[in-house]
């Protein structure tokens, strides 16, 4: 009976191998992935780039076109805190906790100071529209003239970012919050409790946008057919990335998987789309996710820059320059593992506008604007350290592996080669 060492050695090595990744890549105590995924050992980066606008005057008076100068980046620290509260549950396979939110602003990776001014849009008159009882627009309106309050405003970037007291909100009647910023409250606040796979019972393989809640943990062993869903808080959904191409990170193989330009397409383009919209409202408009449901305020997410919206949203808007190299969202996930060793998240943030006309600062508008308050890139890659460890505990592996079984071939080759002449020399005898 033949014994092929070439078919014995792959189950073996790739099995034993396949065994220990499995195990490794669990969300428990004492593994490899447990390890890296409760602490915040990689340093992740959050770059803004603000919209200044340029023609503030124009546009409440003419409703011109908004014309807006990008700048940028200012930079922040994040996501350095570790999980808390990390809780398993092995009868559901299931790990919850909560991520504790922070930044620190980084001077040396910043074109300016905290204290840099911008005029930007001003959501507390804005937002008013969405009453839509005229009284109580006309209301708002009193107190708008009284607090000398318009439809754009200068700020510095520690208030739109981190908030202030807004001069029309303390003079409602009505116990509203008073303080206004982007990320406001944002240190040491969680964003709620998650709860995700911990990977020990069985991989997902099979689910459906809409009602599921993803992480950003990936099973091992990934083809590059395979869609990967994530959950954004931010976004307030979950969302897919599909391979795109093959890249080398630090002498690591990786796949680069990339957000689809019909991420942000209207339900009528993308059906995985119609339970983030709302029915009532079906917007013709693409390339910009409504989350204002989610957030109690006119707020529209989309790529920077508008990259892959409609011509409606974008035309309005001057200063705009969309490109995917420098807007377009990927990861770099070492298929081996799951592990994502690099991300570039990008997304914009921007608010509705409506021509009002019992409201004396928007009644001189004659359209309706997207307007794009900022621009983020949120990054992080694996360090040196970590990914010289990896290559030596996980690529080096597979390339040993790779090379004992070249080797095996070559040896059974040169053997039958060498059986084959023996062969022909008894049959000349």
């Amino acid at each position: 009976m033949r014994c092929d060492r070439n078919r014995i050695l792959k189950p073996i090595g790739y099995t034993n191998l396949e065994n220990t990744i499995k195990k490794e890549v669990v969300l428990e105590e004492g593994t490899l992935a447990f390890k890296n995924w409760g602490k915040a050992d990689t340093e992740i980066y959050r770059q803004l780039w603000i919209f200044d606008v340029q023609n503030p005057q124009e546009v409440m008076v003419n409703s011109s076109n908004i014309k807006v100068k990008q700048r940028g980046p200012y930079t922040y620290r994040v996501h350095y805190l570790a999980k808390e509260n990390i809780t398993q549950d092995p009868e559901d396979h299931t790990v919850s906790y909560v991520k504790l939110n922070g930044a620190i602003f980084e001077p040396s990776l910043s074109v300016g100071t905290e204290n840099d001014t911008f005029t930007v849009l001003n959501p507390a008159v804005v937002a008013p529209y969405i009453f839509q009882n005229a009284s109580i627009q006309k209301s708002f309106n009193l107190l708008l003239k009284e607090s000398n309050s318009s439809m754009f405003q200068t700020r510095t970037l520690k208030e739109i970012l981190w908030g202030y007291k807004d001069p029309f909100l303390t003079l409602v009647p009505y116990p509203v919050p008073t303080t206004v910023g982007v990320y406001y409250p944002y240190n040491n606040t969680v964003d709620g409790v998650y709860k995700v796979f911990n990977g020990k019972d069985n991989i997902i393989s099979g689910y459906s946008v809409c009602v599921c809640v993803y992480g950003a943990s990936f099973p091992p062993f990934i083809e590059k057919s395979r869609v990967l869903y994530i959950f954004s808080s931010a976004l307030c959904r979950s969302f897919y990335v599909v391979f795109e191409s093959d890249v080398d990170l630090k002498g690591i193989p990786v796949y680069r998987f990339i957000l689809p330009s019909k991420t942000f397409a209207s339900p009528t383009q993308n059906p995985d789309n119609h339970c983030f919209y709302n029915i009532s409202n079906n917007s013709p408009f693409y390339g910009i996710l409504d989350v204002s449901q989610c957030r109690g305020i006119p707020v529209y997410i989309s790529r920077p820059h508008f990259l892959h919206a409609s011509p409606d949203v974008s035309e309005p808007i001057e200063g705009l320059n969309p490109n995917e190299e420098e807007h377009g969202t990927y990861l770099d996930v070492e298929p081996i593992t799951g592990f994502t060793l690099r991300f570039s998240k990008r997304m914009q943030v921007n608010m509705l506008v409506k021509p009002v006309q019992t409201i004396e600062a928007l009644k001189g508008l004659k359209k309706n604007y997207v307007v794009p308050i900022f621009w983020l890139n949120e990054t992080g890659t694996i360090g040196d350290e970590k990914a010289e460890m990896f290559r030596h505990q996980v690529t080096g592996k597979i390339k040993l592996l790779s090379l004992l079984q070249i080797s095996f071939v070559s040896i059974g080759v040169m053997m039958f080669g060498a059986f084959m002449i023996l062969l022909c020399m008894q049959i000349k005898r």
